[in-house]
């Protein structure tokens, strides 16, 4: 064996297993040292381009729908009038949706960088995992009982309701999730109570 062979006899310096030891520098630890654990954050731009790739689609979709019922409206006959005005709704209803869906992402990002920043976010690194990368029911039900108890103490302030929305989440009910993040917006933006 040579000095610059790893001593587990990997080229990159990996584990046998296929673990990424990286030679002693610990690059994806935290700070101090300790090893960083809950789900890895993702890279957010295979996302990105795939909801603007979409978004544009859509779009080419929706011009091209809209096109073909200005032709049936221009064919004069009653049924196509008619038929043509319902095809040219349905690509405005289109337009409206995906508005409103990344209006609200939007919101959404900019309530958890504030959380972020001021150091509210739910902390569930520590939290044990399936291997799914969800957190584990008891500890997603005893998660959501304690930001309830804060959110109960004050459910005007839209950092409780933020953190109960992040909580319903975490607990696997969507629904109520999605619910209480369209009111945590409503209520950064002062239009609700």
């Amino acid at each position: 064996m040579t000095d610059d062979q790893p001593v587990d006899g990997t080229p990159d310096g990996g584990t046998p297993d296929g673990g990424t030891h990286d030679g002693g520098t610990h690059a994806g630890d935290t700070e101090g040292g300790a090893p960083q654990l809950g789900p890895k954050k993702k890279d957010p731009r295979p996302i990105v381009w795939m909801i603007g790739f979409l978004v544009v689609a859509l779009i080419v979709y929706f011009v091209l729908l809209g096109w073909r019922g200005f032709q049936l409206i221009l064919a004069g006959t009653p049924t196509g009038i008619g038929l043509g005005i319902g095809v040219i709704v349905l690509p405005l209803i289109g337009a409206w949706l995906i508005y409103a869906t990344l209006r609200a992402g939007i919101e959404h990002q900019k309530l958890a960088a504030i959380m972020r920043e001021e150091g509210r976010e739910l902390d569930v690194s520590q939290l044990p995992h399936r291997p799914s990368g969800r957190l584990e029911r008891d500890a997603a039900d005893e998660l959501f009982a304690q930001v309830k108890a804060e959110w109960e103490a004050d459910p005007t302030d839209w950092r409780n309701t933020y953190r109960i929305a992040r909580a319903y989440d975490y607990a696997g009910d969507r629904p109520r999730a999605r619910a209480m993040m369209k009111r945590a917006v409503a209520q950064f933006h002062g239009r609700e109570k």
